[in-house]
Order: structure tokens, then C-alpha cells, then sequence
């Protein structure tokens, strides 16, 4: 071949299948099922194809590799809980959240315990994890405890403030390794009344 004619000839590019938006939310819901079911370690694309009765060959041209795709459900999956709880008071909102966090924590912790040593690995895991599962919570809860500064609920100098997220998300991973038990909603409503009201000083018995 002249040089001439590889220069004419078009840069190779990996081929895409056309998979539906309906399709790919199939899979990624498969793929992240199986990690809680087995882990990150034994998920492999054929166990994928299996379990979606979708050809290996397929997956391979859309993602390439197992961590493209387990990038592409964390991403294709992400889940909008908590900005949208707005009560009207700091207390109502933390309950709330605790509600919704505890009700979603069945299935984000497995998930979080299923990617926690392989994103420690891959920057772009670890950023696609942090981008589904933590970020949102998080600047949804600082939000929370801003607007209690502003209606003047709390002291915007209040030592408390900052770790409140820290708190409840943290209680949420730790309660499986310390107890063998998922923080659900009743727990963490508990936490947030016990621990995080009194240092925040919030009256528990305030709506």
C-alpha cells in the first residue's frame, strides 16, 4: 500500500451496535444486580451476556471492556433522591433524607462494598461511583443544612454543620460492617434525631 493511499484512508474507529435507550437500561441494571449478587471480581462480560441473553460481541463493541461498561451503568443508572426535598424547615429536610437514604441504602451499600476496592484501582471507577452514588447526597444535604442557616434555624457558624453529611452517609456504610445490618429508614430517622439534632441544636420533637 502507497503511503499516499494510507493517507486516504479513514482513521480506524471502533464500530457501535445500535443498542435502544430502553435496551441499555436493561443491561446496566443487570450489570450492577450482579455486581451486589457476586462482586466486581467475578462480574465478567459473558455473565453479563448471559443474564441479558445479549451476544458477547455486542457488549464488547458498545463498551469494550467490563470497566467501560460498569462505568457506563453507574453513569446510565444514576438516581436524583434528595434535591428535591425542600420542607420548609432543617429538621423536616434531614428526616427526609434520612427517609430517602435509607430506603435506597439495600441497594446502594452492596454496591458501594462491590466497588470499593477495584475503584480504589481505577480513577475513572472511582469518579463514576462518587458521581452516581455520593455526590448528589451530598450537595443535596449541604443545601439542606445552608437554607436552615439562612431561615436562621441554625447559627451559620455552627461547629456541627459540616459534618452532617459526613454523618449520615457515614453511618449508612458502617452500620453492615459494624452490626451485619443495613441502615434503613427507621435507623437513620433515629441517628438524625439522636445524633444529629442535638449537635446541631435542633429540637427533636419540631416538625
Amino acid at each position: 500500500m502507497s503511503p499516499q493511499t494510507a493517507a486516504q484512508e479513514p482513521a480506524h474507529t471502533p464500530r457501535r451496535s445500535k443498542i435502544t435507550p430502553e435496551r441499555a437500561q436493561e443491561l446496566y441494571t443487570a450489570v450492577l444486580d450482579l455486581l451486589r449478587e457476586s462482586g466486581y471480581d467475578a462480574l465478567t462480560m459473558e455473565g453479563v451476556a448471559s443474564r441479558t441473553r445479549c451476544g458477547k460481541s455486542t457488549l464488547y463493541r458498545q463498551w469494550g471492556s467490563k470497566p467501560e461498561l460498569v462505568v457506563a451503568a453507574l453513569h446510565g443508572t444514576r438516581r436524583v433522591l434528595l434535591p428535591h426535598i425542600d420542607t420548609g424547615t432543617l429538621a423536616g429536610d434531614l428526616r427526609e433524607a434520612a427517609r430517602a437514604i435509607g430506603a435506597g441504602s439495600g441497594r446502594d451499600i452492596p454496591l458501594m462494598h462491590a466497588l470499593s476496592h477495584a475503584a480504589l484501582q481505577s480513577p475513572e471507577l472511582l469518579c463514576a461511583l462518587r458521581e452516581a452514588l455520593i455526590l448528589p447526597e451530598i450537595a443535596a444535604i449541604e443545601g439542606m443544612v445552608r437554607r436552615g442557616a439562612e431561615r436562621g434555624e441554625i447559627p451559620a457558624d455552627t461547629p456541627a454543620a459540616e459534618f452532617v453529611t459526613a454523618q449520615i452517609l457515614g453511618v449508612m456504610r458502617a452500620r453492615p460492617l459494624l452490626e451485619g445490618k443495613i441502615a434503613d429508614e427507621a435507623y437513620l430517622t433515629r441517628f438524625v434525631e439522636s445524633a444529629i439534632f442535638p449537635a446541631l441544636g435542633l429540637d427533636a420533637s419540631a416538625p
